[in-house]
């Protein structure tokens, strides 16, 4: 008996009805994406009811190349965000149960961001100086400031619309250790400002040819209640973590971990575990839509991940019994087409597929969180305090 929960980075399905307080109108990551690259070939998807869930929400765009079918074989379904914010740990929060209101603290994007209070504590304690402090893209930043980090050593730090202090390094200029360990210090730092996530951003190459590696890590606030995963390892359900899920949810409620940097290495141990576990809960995040495409606007490079992703769902839906119930949904948006570099307010897709068991329409579900309600009905578990079970 297991439930797979797999988070498709950042494919949102069209804009919330409170986009417009964050500047997202008109946002709808699928749909614009799908425009911009001439049609989205994703045939496994669209037979679970992917193109059947547009119309269930206000703006009921279709999503082009991908079409409603009359007898979809998966349940299917969008939810809108309840908790203020649209970044990666408000989303997984409140998939896990939680809702964050009011949000976390965002810095201000224009220089200096940062208070002095703070810069001069982390550079006390870590005994570098920083750079950047402001709002910029990650490759714009170590494009910028790769250089002078090289000659001097510093950090570079810097935030986004998230509520992010993130830490980018050159890995020969300084060690990942040290990378890791001032991100610790940050954590501890940015603590008393509620900051969701401290990011460590390694990088390497020369002036002019910079790449980030996979070696990313996040350093998340710490949730004030129990989520989802410490309610199932709790009640004696082992918990299986794939990709940077044990960041986001501080270590927190999981048995076991694997911190996968991508697409391909992640839907493979998904499946490996898939066969390999008895019992427990899976859940996975699938990065690169939002971190090589989504942030970076590339809508075609967005369209081709998604079309690969829908070949493996195909693959692996033959590994799932009638006792497993497989969910795909994502954490927020991140239209590619969009102005800046930013996430976007927007609903998600919610796609449930459980073997011989009749698909059905589930509507709008109003919080993330009725997945965490469903999961503790699927494993027999206590009521979480929020949502309502679609299972």
């Amino acid at each position: 008996m297991k439930a797979i929960l797999i988070i498709l980075d950042s494919v949102g399905i069209g804009e919330a009805p409170d986009a417009a307080k964050y500047g997202d109108a008109g946002s709808a990551t699928l749909q614009n994406l799908a425009a911009a690259a001439g049609g989205l070939k994703v045939p496994t998807m669209e037979s679970m009811g992917l193109g059947n869930i547009p119309a269930l929400m206000p703006s009921g765009r279709a999503i082009k190349g991908v079409a409603s079918v009359i007898k979809p074989i998966a349940s299917y379904g969008a939810m809108q965000p309840i908790s203020d914010g649209k970044d990666t740990i408000t989303g997984h929060w409140e998939i896990a149960g939680l809702e964050i209101n009011p949000g976390f603290h965002v810095f201000p994007p224009d220089f200096p961001s940062f208070p002095p209070d703070l810069v001069e504590a982390f550079v006390q304690e870590t005994g570098r100086k920083i750079i950047g402090n402001k709002a910029s893209s990650g490759t714009g930043i170590i494009d910028e400031l790769g250089p002078q980090h090289m000659k001097e050593g510093s950090w570079i730090a810097y935030t986004s619309a998230d509520s992010v202090f993130q830490i980018a390094v050159h890995e020969e200029v300084i060690h990942l250790d040290e990378l890791y360990k001032g991100c610790e210090i940050a954590r501890e730092l940015c603590n008393r400002y509620r900051i969701g996530r401290i990011i460590a951003r390694p990088f390497v190459g020369k002036p002019g040819a910079f790449t980030r590696t996979e070696n990313r890590r996040d350093y998340a606030f710490k949730p004030s209640e129990p989520t989802i995963l410490e309610c199932l390892k709790d009640a004696g359900v082992p918990v299986y973590a794939v990709g940077k899920i044990e960041d986001i949810y501080a270590h927190r409620g999981i048995t076991e971990s694997n911190h996968t940097g991508n697409n391909l290495t992640s839907s493979e141990l998904v499946s490996r575990w898939t066969r390999e576990k008895n019992n427990g809960f899976i859940m996975a995040n699938f990065i690169d839509f939002d971190m090589l495409y989504g942030h970076r606007r590339d809508a075609k490079g967005y369209a081709h991940a998604l079309e690969e992703i829908d070949s493996w769902v195909k693959s692996y839906l033959p590994l799932l019994t009638a006792n497993d119930v497989l969910i795909i949904t994502a954490d927020h948006g991140n239209d590619p087409t969009y102005r800046g570099s930013d996430h976007t307010r927007e609903f998600v897709p919610l796609i449930v597929y459980q073997p011989g068991r009749e698909p059905k329409n589930l509507g709008v579900r109003k919080g993330f969180y009725d997945i965490s309600q469903s999961l503790a009905s699927f494993f027999k578990i206590k009521p979480m305090p929020r949502g309502v079970s679609f299972l």
